[in-house]
């Protein structure tokens, strides 16, 4: 296995414990932990795909494996969201509505031999998704270490969720542009 795909099984491995950091609010400064976890595991996201592309070690595994790495990541991190009262369970249904298209179109394509890898909306997809979560957990870090007037919090609530509704619609967006690019291996479908 090379270094990339080691990368996109570390993000997978860290998910758990960003997890756990975020919900268990009796571990000293949580917000902060999981706010490392979850940037650590940005970071690898990033790493993986520019050293495969540079070293030439693309593979089918990475392609596939890789955006199944951020979903892990990214929809964890929502379901959280939901269960703190952050965001709605509606913005999580759009986000696994987006992820269950497109994966079960990545799965015919590769019954057929195609290898589908993301595309530049469903990169911009996933990287307004991750500022949206480092928004709420930076808002979390700060709310842990200080108190904020009611204003500020009334205002980086507000914040919060039109980055977080930002992120929804650019989800959307890039599933309807998945599956009308992709639209041939779901009509050809056996």
């Amino acid at each position: 296995m090379n270094l990339p795909n080691k990368l996109t099984l570390l993000r997978i491995i860290l998910v758990p414990f960003f997890v756990a950091a975020l919900l268990l609010p009796t571990i000293p400064y949580h917000y902060i932990i999981a706010l490392v976890i979850f940037a650590a595991a940005s970071i690898t996201d990033m790493l993986d795909g520019k050293i495969a592309r540079k070293y030439n070690m693309v593979t089918d595994f990475g392609k596939f494996a890789d955006p199944l790495a951020d979903k892990i990541l990214v929809i964890s991190a929502f379901a959280c969201f939901v269960e703190m009262g952050i965001v709605s369970s509606v913005f999580v249904i759009i986000v696994l509505f987006r992820e269950f298209s497109v994966t079960s179109i990545r799965l015919i394509a590769a019954e057929n031999g195609k290898v589908v890898a993301a595309n530049m909306w469903g990169k911009a997809k996933t990287v307004s998704q991750m500022i949206a979560i480092i928004v709420v957990l930076l808002y979390g870090v700060v709310t842990d270490i200080t108190q904020l007037s009611d204003n500020i919090v009334y205002i980086s609530t507000i914040v919060q969720q039109v980055i977080l509704w930002i992120s929804a619609l650019l989800t959307v967006i890039s599933g309807v542009i998945y599956i009308k690019d992709n639209f041939g291996f779901i009509k050809n479908a056996k």
